[in-house]
């Protein structure tokens, strides 16, 4: 009887023999090779995206806190206290606009301070004025006398009106100031601008607890100087627009 060979089945997988004499199936196709990825270098990669947009993160956190910083500080800070209430304008319509925003005013001291100076300059011009007349026997000093005379009267008698006129807004990016009601006056001044914030008082001002704000600017004309504050919140003034002022720092 003679041995027919195994009919060989198409489904069956082909075999390959390695040194080792060990059979297992053919692998089919030829290998794909693809490029070698470096696992330390794309860790690298994120790690270093990672701190730039941290960092990018970090620097507008720190830029959003000190605008917020900036602008809260600008608002409510200012106790009105013993101020007056509402700032008189010109009757024109043409007058300029007070608009939105909340104003402070002069201390209520203020009037006083000023009456006070102007009385005692009145009161130095009569008595000179007087004893020039009786002693020299020169009366005609009475005219310029008289003309000085008027002025002080006056300037006495509109000072309260004047005093009124008289306010600052603190805006998100600048001090507003005006004052005048026949002569008006707008200035705005940028926080970024600000050189110096300077607090003067004299001997009357001390008694009635109130002093002069100036604001130095780079430029003159925009220089701005607040009278009549109470001390203590020009004080705080003061702190409070040179620390508005650094986080709004432009090149001078």
């Amino acid at each position: 009887m003679t041995n027919s060979p195994e009919a060989s089945t198409p489904d069956s997988e082909p075999t390959v023999t390695d040194g080792t004499g060990t059979e297992g199936p053919a692998t089919e196709g030829p290998a794909t090779e693809g490029p070698a990825t470096d696992g330390r270098g794309a860790d690298a990669t994120a790690t270093e995206d990672t701190k730039t947009s941290a960092v990018a993160d970090g620097e507008t956190v720190e830029s959003a806190i000190a605008h917020d910083r900036s602008a809260h500080v600008t608002r409510d800070v200012i106790d009105d206290e013993g101020t007056f209430t509402q700032i008189l304008e010109p009757r024109s319509e043409n007058r300029l606009p007070l608009g939105d925003g909340t104003w402070h005013q002069l201390a209520r001291q203020y009037v006083w301070v000023q009456l006070i100076s102007s009385g005692i300059v009145f009161l130095l011009v009569l008595g000179a004025a007087l004893a020039i007349s009786l002693i020299v026997g020169a009366w005609w000093v009475w005219i310029p006398a008289g003309i000085l005379l008027v002025i002080l009267a006056f300037t006495l008698a509109i000072t309260p009106r004047q005093a009124r006129a008289y306010g600052y807004q603190l805006r998100e990016d600048d001090l507003v100031f005006r004052k005048g009601i026949l002569w008006q006056r707008v200035v705005a001044v940028p926080y970024g601008r600000m050189q110096l914030v300077d607090i003067t008082h004299g001997p009357l001002d001390r008694g009635f607890g109130i002093a002069q704000l100036k604001l130095v600017t780079a430029a003159a004309t925009t220089g701005v100087a607040i009278p009549g504050i109470r001390q203590d919140a020009a004080e705080q003034l003061r702190d409070t627009l040179i620390a508005v002022a650094e986080t709004r720092r432009t090149g001078l």
